[in-house]
């Protein structure tokens, strides 16, 4: 039987009538509660936007060189560029967001497809998830080492409307049966994410379990990689219809154990999309889903009718008052977007009409490119 899904398609049927009805009965209890009246949906805006994120972290300024600042912020710009063409084009926020993914999975520069960290014992192990606002359909895939590019493989989940989450051999053989591209594990070794899985255990002093070892002589020559995204890879469209959609893809952390699963697939931790917003996380998985930082935005948002910059704020205050740290990017269906972190760093950027249709890129605390582009700290 197909999965139940709360559409919000506005040429449809809607499905999910009775969560509805609950959902708006919750928030009207909920309104009364805080003395307050019911709050009313804002209409959607008209404009196509897109937000995306690179990874959030211990990211500064003096540890990277200007040549490899230039190329960071060139990586973000182009999965701008891809998922806002889409949207500028006619096409579905869905489609905006896996364009806008792929980019950067195909980017060594980001921990996600070719620039995935590795794991213990030497291996990338992916996980990819995405959600369609419209339909409310969610399609996830983890522990993924020959799939070229997941966050496809978990759009063809979803899309199957059967299962929400695969893993490993399964997952692949999954892809491998839709035709999607497959490729050797080799595929995404690189130097950056060798000498970082290395140093790892050089700094816990403790023996490397992958099948190549460091010698003392080859660790003089490693290179300082410190500046490079370790998150994870996401993005929230917004299209011209007013739907929304979510994905986000990573390599996870570098040195976890052998099968460990973070946030990433975890529909509600890292990943939310409904009727009205669009969220995607990236920093210290487990913690996000402790939080279920991903839902517990949006129901702040859906319920107490707060923006989106106010429910990320909350969550990530929250985050750094238990012990962790990261970011998240949200979009609602107004066009209201926020990027908030508490990090110290997070790669970001947006592209609307209220960029003059050219992306907005930042990396630093001290950057502001939009208004609730939020750097979050505790008091």
């Amino acid at each position: 039987m197909p999965s139940p899904t709360l559409s919000c398609d506005k040429g449809g049927k809607e499905r999910g009538g009775l969560l509805s009805l609950l959902l708006a009965k919750v928030s009207s209890i909920a309104s009364r509660a805080l003395g307050k009246r019911p709050s009313k949906r804002p209409a959607p805006r008209p404009w196509p936007t897109i937000v995306i994120h690179g990874g959030a972290g211990t990211i500064r300024k003096e540890k990277m060189t200007c040549a490899e600042e230039k190329e960071l912020r060139a990586g973000l710009c182009q999965a701008t560029e891809r998922g806002y063409a889409v949207l500028r084009s006619g096409g579905t926020a869905a489609d905006a967001v896996e364009a806008a993914v792929r980019a950067l999975e195909d980017n060594p520069l980001f921990n996600a497809g070719k620039g995935a960290v590795f794991n213990a014992k030497g291996v990338n192990q992916l996980e990819a998830s995405f959600m369609d606002g419209r339909t409310g359909a969610a399609g996830a895939a983890t522990l993924l080492t020959t799939v070229r590019n997941p966050i496809t493989l978990a759009r063809r989940v979803m899309e199957s409307n059967r299962h929400v989450f695969l893993g490993g051999a399964g997952a692949e053989d999954y892809a491998r049966d839709k035709g999607l591209d497959l490729v050797h594990p080799s595929y995404f070794w690189t130097k950056h994410r060798w000498e970082q899985h290395e140093r790892g255990f050089l700094r816990s002093d403790s023996a490397s379990t992958s099948s190549t070892r460091v010698e003392s002589s080859e660790r003089d020559g490693m290179g300082d990689y410190s500046h490079l995204p370790m998150g994870t890879v996401g993005a929230v469209a917004l299209d011209a219809a007013g739907y929304l959609a979510t994905a986000t893809s990573t390599g996870g952390m570098s040195n976890k154990w052998d099968g460990r699963i973070g946030d990433t697939p975890i529909i509600g931790a890292g990943t939310w999309a409904d009727c009205h917003i669009a969220v995607s996380g990236t920093g210290a998985g487990e913690y996000f889903i402790r939080q279920g930082t991903a839902q517990y935005i949006a129901l702040r948002a859906n319920l107490l009718g707060e923006t989106p910059a106010a429910a990320g704020e909350l969550a990530m205050l929250e985050m750094k008052r238990i012990g962790g740290d990261g970011g998240v990017i949200c979009l609602d269906s107004a066009g209201r977007l926020t990027m908030t972190f508490c990090s110290d760093g997070m790669y970001r950027g947006y592209c609307s009409a209220q960029t003059g249709h050219i992306p907005a890129i930042a990396i630093f605390n001290t950057e502001k490119i939009a208004p609730d582009d939020n750097h979050v700290s505790l008091p």
